[in-house]
């Protein structure tokens, strides 16, 4: 037990550290081969902080633990709605200026019913994974052509900011991507190592370990990103972090993690329990984000301490099922 939460907690700090370093490496490569800086955003920056997500979710795969990748995708979702947008609306209120943001909120919305549709005949198969997988690429497509259409959008002047005050040489920028992509590898097999060790001895399911600790570890790199755009006043590419990680979460992780080990038998409690709770924050999420008759989308500190309040009594239950279990 001693041992497996070591490889956790340097796990976490390894994860969070690679992959702050090999989004700053692509991003600065990217910069560097001519990429618009909206693009870089929405793109580069989008995939890089859903990188860790990824990497465990098929390490999990992999090991024949498909609950915890599953719970990983799903948890993350959670966090970063309900703990990330949450925790940073009651202290900055954020308000949604980008039409490209309007855009993703539905598509958010249409995906999470998706992943729905294929989850309630209690498994994914491959061909569904690869459905997911094929929607994930639609979106980089269609984020790439919004890119390019969306000149002047307002998460344009925060990404130019941002690429300015990590500017580095294409060397550095290359080094950090490879070297960002192996610690990546190798804190994420440290990571699930550590995780499936404790599931087993605490008697709980991979799943709860995948939503709770897996989860909360994985989506510190969204946490980063998206407070330190809310304090520099970047509040489109805050809520834009969430928004591209969330649907990156739920085509990507879910279906990498499907074509790697497809999973007849999808824990029940992910259906009944963990998908309406991320169906109901992305609801939520749409709702203050989107604006209506005329209404500014915007997430107050009152919208903010919901989303929190929301996730607490989530975790608080899975973590009094941990221990209830682990009494007996």
């Amino acid at each position: 037990m001693i041992l497996a939460l070591i490889a956790i907690v340097a796990g976490f700090i390894l994860l969070m550290w690679s992959a702050d370093r090999f989004v700053d490496g692509a991003a600065a490569t990217a910069k560097h081969a001519g990429m618009p800086p909206l693009l870089i955003g929405m793109v580069i920056v989008g995939f890089g902080t859903s990188a860790p997500e990824m990497v465990v979710s098929a390490m999990a795969a992999l090991d024949g633990s498909p609950g915890l990748a599953l719970g990983n995708a799903y948890g993350s979702n959670i966090a970063n709605t309900g703990l990330i947008l949450g925790t940073t609306a009651l202290f900055i209120p954020l308000t949604v200026h980008s039409k490209i943001i309007h855009k993703e909120l539905p598509l958010l919305l249409a995906i999470t019913c998706l992943t729905a549709a294929f989850f309630w005949n209690g498994g994914l198969s491959r061909t569904e994974s690869f459905i997911l997988l094929a929607g994930f690429f639609g979106v980089i497509g269609w984020s790439i052509y919004s890119a390019v259409k969306g000149k002047g959008d307002e998460i344009e002047g925060g990404m130019e900011q941002n690429l300015e005050e990590h500017d580095m040489p294409l060397g550095k920028a290359l080094f950090w991507v490879v070297v960002g992509l192996i610690l990546l590898i190798v804190s994420s097999r440290m990571l699930v190592w550590g995780a499936v060790t404790i599931a087993q001895q605490l008697g709980v399911s991979d799943l709860i370990i995948g939503l709770t600790i897996v989860a909360l570890g994985t989506s510190l790199p969204e946490l980063a990103a998206t407070l330190v755009a809310a304090k520099k006043g970047q509040h489109d590419i805050a809520i834009g972090n969430v928004v591209g990680s969330n649907m990156f979460n739920l085509l990507a992780v879910v279906g990498i993690a499907g074509a790697i080990a497809p999973m007849p038998d999808v824990p029940h409690e992910l259906i009944t329990r963990d998908w309406p709770m991320v169906m109901g924050l992305t609801i939520a999420l749409f709702v203050f984000g989107y604006g209506f008759r005329g209404r500014q989308g915007r997430i107050n500190r009152v919208e903010g301490a919901i989303l929190l309040a929301a996730y607490l009594a989530y975790t608080s239950y899975l973590a009094y099922e941990i221990t209830s279990k682990a009494v007996a």
